[in-house]
């Protein structure tokens, strides 16, 4: 068997071992949604530390992990409420199961790779 044609059966395989790593990422830019401008405040729900304060309507970068095999969750504050916003698993790190990709199921938690947060949010 020739080089070129190991390469083609073989890296597809090591793509595959860590799907959400590759097909996903770790940071997610997240629209604050308002009718009108409203101030809110984004903490990090397990050290309470302030990622974000501002007016939404706005897009604000926010990491999906809090840790090794860990989900990040934000609080958002605004005058009319409080808003919890989780990561939730990624359907690409499941790929890994199903691809029987051992060596992504370790690499994605390490990433942050195996969570993804939601596109918008309303604050109203």
């Amino acid at each position: 068997m020739k080089l070129s044609t190991v390469s083609i059966l073989v890296l597809p395989m090591f793509a595959l071992c860590s799907c959400a790593s590759v097909l996903s990422k770790s940071d997610y830019p997240v629209t604050f949604n308002s009718s009108k401008p409203t101030k809110i405040t984004v903490k990090k729900k397990s050290s309470q530390e302030v990622v974000y304060s501002g007016m939404a309507p706005t897009t604000v970068t926010l990491s999906a992990s809090d840790g090794y095999f860990k989900a990040a969750k934000y609080s958002v504050q605004s005058s009319k409420k409080t808003t919890s916003v989780n990561a939730e698993m990624d359907p690409w790190y499941l790929g890994n199961v199903l691809a029987g990709g051992f060596i992504g199921a370790f690499i994605d938690p390490a990433t942050g790779a195996m969570w993804k947060l939601p596109n918008q949010v309303s604050v109203d």
